[in-house]
């Protein structure tokens, strides 16, 4: 006969004999969660003080504690700060190529910045200048859009002492955004501003195909959304926003150093370095 009790009544873990251990995932940034509670699904943004910020394909933002009530893929999870870097030892290279000084600590941010068209955008110039963009003390701030450069402008006025430099998607001859950064130049701000850009449709053309493992980037008819289009032509999942996050996840992971971007994206982000530390 069996024995509910087993042999030893005193033993440990009698509480939890029987209930399912959740797998515990780290919070990383564009990792696609839904809240257990209310259904809410966004991509992981940003952490602090024991809170992880989600965003929703309609760019909502919440905040919630981690730990339980998340699912992954349909599965529930306990959401966990992401594991700390180890610690780094004799002399290093920063992924832009640069030698990272030892020791060495983040300069008090210049008033001089950095605006990046796009989230991505800027995720992929952290992952690749961060180390060197924090010993100069620049600040790279996301601008959602070109139109709104102007707007910015206005708001915090450049200078010779504050200069901005600003960095663009399809940067091309007679694109919208070439006549936007055109006016800017030959306005009133133009004199502390220099504005530069790829020649491609999204940021994800500016990691080479080797990188991510592909022949090359498929062309996208006109009248798709380019990201929707580039997952369907890959063989990727393009069902909703979280498929499009995961999809440049991987395409990130793919990036380890400035050898895996293409030499027109790389030239545009040193010039941009150059203007605001000159």
């Amino acid at each position: 006969m069996d024995d509910r009790y087993g042999t030893d009544v005193l033993a440990s873990g009698w509480r939890t004999q029987g209930t399912r251990q959740l797998a515990r995932v780290e919070a990383s940034r564009d990792l696609v969660v839904e809240v257990a509670a209310d259904g809410f699904c966004g991509a992981v943004v940003g952490l602090s003080s024991g809170m992880v910020e989600l965003e929703d394909r309609n760019a909502r933002r919440r905040l919630f504690p981690l730990g339980a009530g998340f699912l992954v893929d349909g599965e529930d999870v306990v959401l966990v700060p992401p594991a700390a870097a180890p610690a780094r030892t004799g002399p290093q290279r920063t992924a832009s190529g640069s030698f990272a000084a030892p020791e060495a600590r983040a300069r008090v941010a210049r008033a001089s910045r950095i605006l990046v068209e796009g989230r991505h955008d800027a995720e992929l110039v952290e992952k690749v200048w961060g180390d060197d963009l924090r010993a100069e003390g620049v600040v790279v701030e996301y601008l959602q859009g070109i139109d709104l450069l102007d707007a910015a402008l206005d708001e915090e006025p450049p200078s010779a002492e504050r200069r901005y430099g600003v960095l663009v998607d399809h940067l091309v001859p007679g694109s919208k955004e070439s006549r936007i950064a055109e006016a800017v130049s030959r306005g009133r701000h133009g004199a502390h501003v220099r504005i530069v850009g790829h020649p491609w449709v999204d940021v994800w053309q500016c990691v080479t195909p080797r990188a991510v493992g592909i022949e090359r980037w498929p062309e996208v008819p006109r009248g798709i959304d380019y990201k929707v289009g580039v997952c369907r032509g890959l063989g990727w999942p393009a069902r909703d926003q979280a498929d499009l996050a995961r999809a440049w996840q991987r395409i990130l992971a793919s990036v380890k150093t400035y050898r895996d971007l293409e030499p027109a994206f790389l030239g545009r982000v040193e010039e941009l370095i150059d203007f605001v530390t000159g």
